[in-house]
């Protein structure tokens, strides 16, 4: 009886726990792969060298680009970076902040700035009940990691003077 109960309790228990913190099993760059609709992302990572960087401990907010979102650039310009590490790399680092941005904090960062670790700043803004981030609206918030979080992000952002 004590077995079953204790058994009950900790499905309990399993059943409570949020989504967010089954996914912490993981770091960025493994969430986003596993998810499947970041294959440009994750080329481009690799291609610009960041692989080691996104695994490193954090912890990070990543506004991620979908596939569709890479799609959306002008036509030529994705192929362009890919060629440019330099640009690449500092493209890829125009979406990454330092520590874990949650959505429930961009509430008190609504039209405030946000250094990236390209080392521009990101408009911060809520739109209703929708974030944005500079011209990107977020899609999806909160992706837990172990080394950070993602928001999901329909536009890919270009440094100023990109």
């Amino acid at each position: 009886m004590r077995n079953k109960l204790a058994l009950a309790g900790a499905v309990a228990m399993s059943i409570a726990v949020p989504p967010a913190i089954w996914a912490q099993t993981v770091d960025i760059l493994e969430t986003a792969k596993a998810a499947g609709n970041f294959k440009t992302f994750d080329k481009a990572v690799e291609e610009a060298g960041l692989t080691n960087t996104l695994k490193g401990a954090g912890p990070f907010t990543v506004f991620v680009p979908t596939d569709e979102a890479f799609a959306k650039l002008p036509p030529g310009r994705l192929a362009a970076l890919m060629k440019d590490k330099t640009a690449l790399k500092e493209m890829l680092l125009y979406h990454v902040v330092t520590g874990s941005v949650m959505a429930a904090d961009i509430s008190k960062l609504n039209g405030k700035t946000k250094k990236t670790a390209e080392g521009s700043d990101a408009k911060i803004m809520m739109m209703g009940t929708g974030i944005m981030v500079n011209n990107a609206n977020v899609t999806k918030a909160d992706i837990i990691a172990t080394n950070g979080v993602i928001h999901v992000i329909d536009a890919v952002m270009l440094p100023p003077g990109s």
